[in-house]
């Protein structure tokens, strides 16, 4: 016999009947069950959450058939009110899958903390640039008696002196106490209310 032959053989073409029948079934079982494992079709938008609280979010995400994703705490942000989402991904209008989580970013309560940089008898640009880099805003700059002129003798917030090491909230407004260069090398400056 031959190999021709045997491929055209009853034997052969049963054999391969059979085997593209089986595919056949294989793969209509398999598309039935992606489709109905991935919710095709089953799309959801996603609604604006920006300015809403994390318990209204959760209301609105439970009605279009979504999930309150993790909540990441941004630093407060004076834009926003307290409390309120500020970001969320997926974004608004996006379509998604039943069941998808929705990941929100809240504005915090109060700025952070930061530690205020020790600048004693640093230069005036310097701790400018320092405090700027920080997060903090310059207030007021005010002049005492001391031979290095514009260097920091003290920094004051709300008219208190800075202590080392003390944190206060971002965006403070902090003063500048600076020698105005007056006085001779040696020469004792003299003393000011609140002065290290």
């Amino acid at each position: 016999m031959s190999f021709i032959k045997f491929l055209f053989s009853k034997t052969i073409l049963k054999q391969l009947t059979i085997a593209l029948v089986v595919v056949f079934v294989l793969v209509f079982i398999l598309t039935i069950w992606l489709a109905s494992t991935t919710n095709h079709d089953g799309f959801r938008e996603v609604p604006n959450l920006i300015g809403k609280k994390a318990e209204i979010a959760k209301r609105l995400l439970e009605k279009q058939d979504l999930k309150l994703g993790d909540i990441e705490y941004k630093d407060y942000n004076p834009k926003f009110p307290k409390g309120v989402i500020v970001e969320h991904s997926p974004k608004f209008g996006a379509k998604v899958k039943e069941g998808r989580k929705v990941y929100i970013s809240v504005n915090k309560t109060e700025y952070r903390k930061v530690e205020v940089p020790s600048l004693k008898n640093q230069t005036k640009r310097q701790a400018v640039t320092s405090l700027e880099d920080a997060g903090f805003k310059i207030g007021d700059i005010t002049y005492i008696p001391h031979f290095a002129k514009d260097a920091v003798m003290n920094l004051k917030y709300k008219g208190k002196v800075i202590t080392v090491s003390e944190k206060l909230p971002s965006t403070s407004i902090i003063d500048l106490v600076l020698g105005n260069g007056e006085l001779d090398y040696g020469e004792q400056p003299q003393t000011e209310e609140g002065k290290n």
